[in-house]
């Protein structure tokens, strides 16, 4: 069988052909699938997606009306997906419920230090041979508190870094996990990590209930010098409210690796576009921000991993078997998803 993969990226091709090897043929494609797309998809009965792709239910009726039975998604979120369409159209929905933690808790970590000791400036003068420190004055994070929302696999991972670091941990959560309790972290209401936090992590899910969770309220809580990061998703900050904040010389450093209007730009080569999305231009032309294009998962281990995944959700489909990777079994939606 033939398998289509639609925002396949150049590093990711080789290991996803590979691991379809002997069992599938699979056809990469670097275009996103969407509306305009989806047409490609006709007769095949798996499609392969990415975290971008666009899953509403208008394209998910022209991939059933082509033949389509299951969409196998590279990536843990699911948010670009109509689930109840897709459970409509009695279609297979599979997704890579985890992979290595390590990779976002590192980046994560990375785009906080990055902003915190101003890198990404002092790199840029130092090629032009100015060696100057003046405006690139840092903290130490030894002492301070560190903020986590979500403290599952990848929230816990940054835990523990921030720990070895020496910081003081905050955490919030729907359920406490021990790990991080162990930790010495103290579960405190998100209204008071935002105010006492120096350094806020973001790594929950976006569901509705944490859409914006970082409003014009919470960035008026937090300490006119912490350090805001997210490498989650990009819709639960408010960009807007946050360009207001970084407007009135607040917050010492942002670092994004999302964006919620990402879908479009990035993965995409805009350099010789007119970009008109106004809010990411203002966000980008700050100092203390630092963008990058939702790359905090691509590590050799992280991809290995989420297209292993891709490849038995396939294989699960094809022999009738149901997993904890499936979102959306022939129809079914597990009352978990409801």
């Amino acid at each position: 069988m033939e398998i289509v993969a639609f925002g396949v990226q150049a590093d990711e091709r080789p290991i996803l052909e590979q691991a379809f090897a002997g069992r599938h043929q699979v056809r990469c494609l670097d275009v996103f699938l969407d509306r305009d797309t989806a047409p490609i998809a006709h007769g095949y009965e798996v499609v392969s997606t990415s975290v971008n792709d666009d899953l509403s239910a208008e394209v998910l009726q022209t991939l059933a009306a082509g033949g389509t039975k299951m969409v196998a998604q590279r990536s843990t979120g699911f948010n670009n997906i109509d689930l109840e369409a897709a459970a409509d159209l009695a279609m297979t929905i599979g997704r890579v419920s985890a992979y290595s933690p390590y990779a976002v808790a590192e980046f994560a970590w990375l785009l906080a230090l990055a902003v915190n000791r101003r890198l990404v400036p002092a790199a840029n003068r130092t090629r032009n041979f100015d060696f100057r420190l003046d405006g690139l004055m840092g903290r130490d994070l030894h002492g301070r508190t560190a903020g986590v929302l979500g403290t599952g696999k990848i929230g816990t991972a940054f835990a523990r870094i921030a720990h070895g670091f020496g910081m003081q941990l905050l955490g919030w959560d729907l359920v406490e996990n021990p790990q991080c309790a162990a930790l010495g972290m103290r579960y405190v209401p998100r209204e008071r990590l935002f105010a006492e936090a120096d350094l806020i992590s973001l790594h929950v899910p976006l569901t509705e209930d944490t859409r914006h969770l970082v409003d014009a309220a919470a960035l008026a809580a937090m300490k006119d010098d912490a350090i805001l990061v997210n490498s989650s998703r990009g819709g639960l900050i408010d960009s807007a409210a946050l360009v207001e904040t970084l407007k009135a010389r607040r917050l010492t450093g942002v670092g994004l690796d999302v964006y919620e209007e990402e879908a479009g730009l990035f993965f995409y080569d805009k350099s010789l576009d007119v970009v008109g999305d106004d809010t990411l231009a203002r966000l980008m032309t700050f100092a203390n921000v630092l963008v990058t294009s939702h790359q905090a998962y691509f590590t050799e281990e992280a991809v290995g991993q989420i297209i292993r995944t891709t490849v038995a959700n396939v294989e699960d489909h094809l022999a009738g078997r149901t997993s904890a990777h499936l979102l959306v079994t022939r129809g079914q939606l597990p009352a978990a998803v409801r």
